[in-house]
């Protein structure tokens, strides 16, 4: 991670890490482990929430597709 140190543009976003259930800023783990960025800490511990209710739009957004397709 010390190559992030020397990155003159480092990333000020805050991450939620799928495999341990932390916040994480600046010192983050694998990409592959992240939901983010988010603005702040507080949005980052609800990424979990935000993840579920994006999928349920989703979800809802393609299933008013496929009836108005019928």
């Amino acid at each position: 991670m010390a190559a992030q140190q020397n990155d003159p543009h480092p990333d000020e976003g805050w991450y939620y890490n799928t495999r341990t259930n932390e916040v994480e800023h600046h010192e983050r783990a694998r990409s592959v482990d992240l939901l983010g960025p988010y603005p702040d800490e507080a949005t980052a511990r609800r990424a979990l929430d935000i993840a579920r209710e994006r999928t349920r739009q989703a979800d809802a957004a393609d299933a008013k597709w496929n009836r108005d397709q019928d």
